[in-house]
């Protein structure tokens, strides 16, 4: 079946998970601290999380497009439904931005006044890190992401009508392509320093935006695979084989490496800089939370690593799927521990110091003991997190009854279609 049909038993199924997840919000709001800090993180951690698994959709099928790739025709209208998620992402993070104007939220330490002016780093960041370049840089540069996907959505559609099997259309659509890629590099990283990178507003790294595209890569892999499987599964997608399924497996395989190469850089520079403002990062986390410390490494390099090296492991449909489930939860995990310790210790300045307090000192005196939802990821994280998934693939499920399946006018579908993967030696194969 080339037209998928978006049933009503999958939609209640879906918008079940959508209540959940609205719940778990609501009373996560109810038994939080003052400043509902629990809240603002779980908002922040998945908004962030599926609008950039979104963007690195539109960035992997404009990659494949500008690189002449082939093998991809098959899947890239999942990649396009994925992609277009950035429309409800953006709405969604335009709650973020109201906290941050509206001052609802004490996420961002740079967003106090006071603080600013009485910290000379923070004040060096102040023209970068402030409210109106936050609001206005994160509206138009997720809104110039959504416009390049749209338009590639217009064209991949136009060619299904219009276009040929000659290049014509694709020619088109590759210039559109090419001119995304250097925008979604460098605009990418300047929302990734506000939306995460600043809650540790003292700290910065060089490799931190890599890092977390690569985050949002290997995410986004682990989701296609588990997508396309479930719609094979209900007798959709029959055009996508083992062969393309190994492929994106050893996308996967070849990422979670590639993470791994960034997470040891910049901890193995830091450390042997051993430079105070640089280290104080992963000091944090690995005294205060080493279960997310180290289980961000189990889950996102042991794992995969091991599982994943052999060839006939992405060949079958089983070790596929509960490969691309660990993935998929260790880099939400990881975008967990990216935001939550920070976040955690700017609240806790922030009501010692309304209390009378000196603020860091306070918090040190104090200790940074056990607190679910902070030292790990709690049933009210999980909970919000599918109620997130839930939305992300009920707006993908939608975009994908628009269109067929098949992009019956791409140059590449024929090569796409009798994809062939060469297995060497006697692991995996047919």
């Amino acid at each position: 079946m080339n037209q998928f049909t978006f049933d009503s038993r999958l939609k209640t199924f879906l918008i079940g998970f959508m209540v959940l997840g609205l719940v778990c919000l609501g009373l996560t709001f109810l038994v939080d601290d003052e400043l509902h800090t629990r809240f603002w993180t779980n908002y922040l951690h998945n908004t962030v999380f599926f609008l950039g698994i979104a963007f690195m959709s539109l960035f992997i099928l404009t990659a494949f497009t500008t690189a002449w790739a082939g093998w991809h025709t098959v899947v890239k209208r999942l990649w396009e439904a994925y992609s277009l998620f950035m429309v409800p992402g953006l709405i969604l993070l335009l709650v973020v931005i109201a906290g941050v104007v509206g001052h609802f939220h004490h996420l961002y330490h740079w967003t106090d006044a006071e603080a600013v002016a009485n910290d000379p780093v923070l004040d060096g960041k102040s023209s970068f890190l402030n409210a109106g370049w936050y609001s206005l840089g994160s509206i138009i540069i997720v809104g110039i992401w959504i416009f390049f996907a749209w338009k590639v959505r217009q064209l991949s559609l136009d060619e299904d009508v219009n276009g040929t099997t000659e290049y014509k259309h694709h020619h088109i659509l590759r210039v559109w392509s090419a001119a995304f890629l250097p925008i979604a590099g460098f605009s990418s990283a300047a929302v990734i320093w506000q939306w995460i990178m600043s809650i540790d507003a003292h700290w910065y790294s060089t490799l931190y935006a890599w890092y977390t595209g690569a985050s949002w890569f290997v995410a986004a892999m682990a989701l296609t695979i588990l997508t396309v499987i479930f719609l094979k599964s209900k007798g959709y997608m029959d055009h996508v084989s083992i062969e393309h399924l190994h492929d994106i497996g050893k996308y996967m395989f070849a990422f979670s490496i590639f993470w791994a190469y960034l997470w040891f850089s910049q901890y193995m520079l830091i450390w042997y800089g051993n430079v105070g403002e640089e280290t104080v990062y992963f000091h944090h986390r690995q005294q205060n939370y080493p279960v997310l410390f180290y289980g961000n490494l189990i889950l996102n390099f042991v794992a995969p690593f091991f599982i994943l090296m052999r060839n006939d492991t992405k060949r079958k449909y089983g070790t596929l799927v509960f490969t691309s489930i660990v993935v998929f939860f260790g880099h939400w995990w990881d975008f967990f521990q990216m935001i939550k310790p920070g976040a955690r210790l700017t609240a806790m300045e922030a009501i010692a110091h309304h209390a009378g307090e000196h603020g860091h000192e306070a918090v040190e005196a104090a200790g940074l003991p056990f607190a679910m939802g902070f030292t790990i990821p709690g049933l009210l994280e999980l909970g919000t997190m599918l109620g997130f998934l839930a939305l992300f693939a009920y707006v993908v499920f939608d975009r994908l009854t628009k269109a067929s399946l098949i992009p019956k006018n791409d140059p590449y579908l024929a090569e796409s279609l009798h994809h062939h993967v060469e297995i060497h030696g006697d692991e995996g194969g047919h």
